[in-house]
């Protein structure tokens, strides 16, 4: 009989919580409602919930034992109740619940004067589901009615026989797929409801994907619709009068946003063209009409059915990997959320980060199981107005990738601890750090006068009026930066991990518990982890300090297989079915996951050193404040590292006039910053800086020898990183390559130093 752990069930005298070996986390025998299980009772208590244990007897040589989560350490789970088993189950039972709740929100535009209005609209459950099932009505009869259609084409066949077929379908046997493009909008989120209601699967395109990318998934999937803003309709339009072969299966375009009367010359011009290439062209608009006048009954999801496919870009630069998400998966995506993270029907979260990345796509569906309501940034939203937008929304919980909550701490920074006024640096540095103070011993830290003048002062300038919890992820982030953060804003800030393969988070940090901050917390109950020793890269079961090796995942969060890719399914999960995510992890002895360095990203130097680039990144990052961003690279013809750094403006500003004695006036431009930083003997200050706070935790052949400085180098438009922040090193290695071999023609700066 094997060992049985402590959980949460022991805790509980009621029996409020299902059996350890029911695949549900509640067996509900008092039928509480809904509201009352999910935003009273949960998240689990951070004590017992917010640490990962380790499950004895199921280790092997070269592989630590299973870790799952403190509270359901005895079996894997899969949903909340039995019936709560797909996103549509989900959403459905809280449009029952709350009909009358806010649901989606958006900040209002005045299509006729094309600007927006300072205010935010508001629609109701009730309101989104009849929109949902209105538009799947009607786009399923304009695609059955849509006169290019050719049968022989298999996702044209599937079409037609989608109301015979749907309860077949699974995650070998798709319906015919519906694209996505554009931002972030309400009519993203109804669309993205109207598929799953209906087992129709879906994928998504984003701009940074590029043409040949997007035609390849478009190619691939045969997908015969793509809903979209009105800007990409010339170009989807284009694309298939480039490739009619390939594209032959895409008859549909939906814009997101009204044919106007206003634009009737071009919008009348727009639909010629579509027609001209065998593609009828509607608005969204009169989707959801002829949906009304054709209703039909919803083809309802199991748990197999699938959910969406979502490409990589990868970090090779090779063709995008379509990661195939099942229903339960999106299933257990949100009730980790809930289980784990404060939440309430009153959660208002601002989804900033693309919804076609799986990111902002599991944090955005997890507000539908609570009852909270998801705002969205202005159309053409940018990180320049997403703090106006804040503002006006005034969100409780928002989501993003460390760059933007590094952008918010510079900006803190300069006006408080690192001002030039004594009396804001005085007052701001004993306000700070008094918070700081009461949240290391648990909880929100408060402080009745800070809280009610100068805290308030900095929250209401990045609309963080309301704001109760954020999430980072994409990225690690440093300890000492989210403790700034949670202190000077009054917050509580998880960091989490998470990838496509997994709906996006397993890993949540607790935003409230200060010994965890920095890590990524503990895995969520729907997931368990092991650790793949790597004796080859120094990484070992028995490391001081928790065992390290490559992280591998298993659970019903996790997705199915590569789509139409059977060579890298192979490849990614073993005949136990568990996946090898690539990323090497830490598991504290406190039971809390650190991801510290990548697989495969190691080389070795000319002198025989192997030299583990993620790591070496990751310690300057977090080591020197004056650094955003930074690509360490070397090869085995080089006896030493040189990187390519980006610097904070401000901090690097400050830096040139206190410790290199330049004249303020000779930085008034950003041309002059950059051009100061990239001299010889300035590079040579700043590397001796970032080295000396480095300190002896790398070895002298893993510390840079040279730099290359620029504010911002690893740029999305450059392809140099994925959209959710990866760093692609073989393309980033050719894009700077100019650079890079300049800096080893030059040698080593620190080399017979001469200042």
């Amino acid at each position: 009989m094997a060992l049985r752990l402590p959980s949460i069930v022991d805790t509980d005298l009621n029996s409020l919580y299902a059996p350890d070996e029911s695949p549900v986390v509640f067996q509900n025998a008092d039928e509480l409602p809904l509201d009352t299980l999910v935003n009273h009772i949960l998240p689990v208590p951070e004590d017992i919930g917010g640490r990962a244990v380790k499950v004895p007897g199921t280790a092997k040589p070269g592989y630590s034992e299973f870790y799952r989560n403190g509270a359901f350490p005895n079996g894997v789970k899969l949903y909340l109740l039995p019936e709560l088993n797909t996103y549509h189950a989900i959403f459905e039972a809280t449009v029952k619940g709350h009909p009358n709740r806010p649901c989606l929100a958006h900040h209002e535009y005045d299509y006729e004067n094309e600007e927006h209005k300072e205010r935010y609209v508001y629609l109701t459950y009730q309101k989104v589901s009849e929109r949902k099932q209105n538009f799947a009505s009607g786009l399923l009869f304009l695609l059955e009615n849509n006169p290019y259609k050719n049968l022989d084409l298999e996702s044209h066949q599937k079409i037609i026989n989608h109301a015979k077929d749907y309860k077949l379908y699974d995650k070998d046997n798709l319906s015919f797929i519906v694209t996505f493009y554009s931002g972030n909008r309400p009519e993203w989120i109804i669309s993205d409801l109207a598929c799953s209601s209906n087992s129709l699967a879906s994928t998504a395109l984003y701009d940074t994907l590029g043409p040949a990318s997007s035609k390849y998934i478009l190619h691939t999937t045969e997908s015969p619709v793509v809903i979209c803003s009105k800007n990409k309709i010339e170009s989807l339009i284009k694309m298939k009068a480039s490739n009619p072969k390939d594209l032959e299966s895409l008859i549909t375009l939906v814009s997101m946003d009204p044919l106007k009367p206003r634009d009737k010359k071009l919008d009348a011009a727009l639909v010629k063209l579509a027609d001209k290439n065998n593609i009828k062209l509607y608005d969204f608009n009169q989707v959801v009409k002829i949906g009304e006048i054709f209703p039909r009954a919803e083809t309802i999801p199991t748990p197999e059915t699938t959910f969406t496919l979502t490409f990589t870009s990868g970090t090779t630069g090779a063709n995008p990997k379509g990661v195939v998400l099942l229903q339960k998966a999106a299933a257990g995506a949100i009730l980790g959320y809930s289980i784990l993270l404060p939440h309430h029907k009153d959660t208002k979260d601002f989804a900033f980060l693309p919804l076609a990345h799986i990111f902002e796509r599991h944090m955005s569906s997890s507000m539908f199981l609570c009852g909270g309501c998801l705002g969205f940034p202005r159309l053409g939203g940018t990180p320049q107005t997403l703090f106006e937008d804040l503002k006006l929304y005034k969100p409780t919980f928002f989501a993003c990738v460390p760059r933007i909550f590094s952008k918010i701490e510079t900006i803190i920074k300069a006006s408080t601890i690192d001002s030039s006024s004594k009396i804001n640096r005085a007052l701001y540095t004993q306000a700070i750090e008094t918070k700081r103070s009461k949240q290391e011993t648990g909880g929100k830290g408060e402080h009745f006068i800070y809280d009610q003048t100068l805290i308030r002062n900095l929250r209401s300038k990045f609309g963080f009026d309301n704001m109760e919890t954020c999430y980072i992820g994409g990225a690690p982030s440093a300890a000492e930066s989210i403790g700034f953060l949670k202190a000077s804003l009054g917050i509580g800030i998880s960091q989490g991990y998470g990838l496509s393969e997994s709906f996006a988070g397993i890993f949540m940090s607790l935003p409230f518990h200060t010994p965890s901050m920095g890590t990524c917390g503990s895995v969520t109950p729907m997931i368990e982890a092991r650790l793949r020793e790597l004796p080859e890269m120094g990484y070992h079961l028995s490391d001081k300090g928790g065992p390290r090796g490559e992280l591998q995942l298993r659970g019903s969060q996790m997705f199915s297989h590569y789509y139409k890719n059977p060579e890298e399914t192979k490849k990614s999960i073993d005949e136990d079915g568990w996946f090898s995510t690539g990323d090497v992890a830490q598991i504290t002895n406190e039971g809390w996951f650190r991801i510290i360095d990548r697989v495969k990203n190691f080389f070795k130097l000319a002198q025989g050193e192997y030299v583990t680039p993620e790591k070496v990144e990751n310690l300057y990052l977090s080591a020197n404040s004056i650094l955003t961003q930074m690509f360490a690279h070397g090869d085995s013809t080089q006896s030493f590292l040189v990187g390519i750094i980006g610097v904070d403006p401000v901090g690097i500003g400050k830096f040139l006039v206190e410790k290199c004695n330049i004249p303020q006036g000779d930085l008034d431009t950003e041309k002059k910053i950059l051009e100061a930083c990239n001299r010889r003997e300035i590079r040579t200050r700043i590397l001796l800086q970032l080295n000396t706070n480095i300190g002896s935790v790398l070895n002298g052949y893993e510390k840079l020898a040279n730099i290359y400085v620029e504010f911002e180098p690893l740029r999305l438009e450059r392809e140099v990183i994925t959209p959710t922040t990866k760093l692609r090193r073989p393309i980033a290695a050719k894009f700077f390559k100019s650079q890079i071999e300049a800096m080893y023609k030059e040698g080593s700066i620190l080399k017979d130093l001469k200042l």
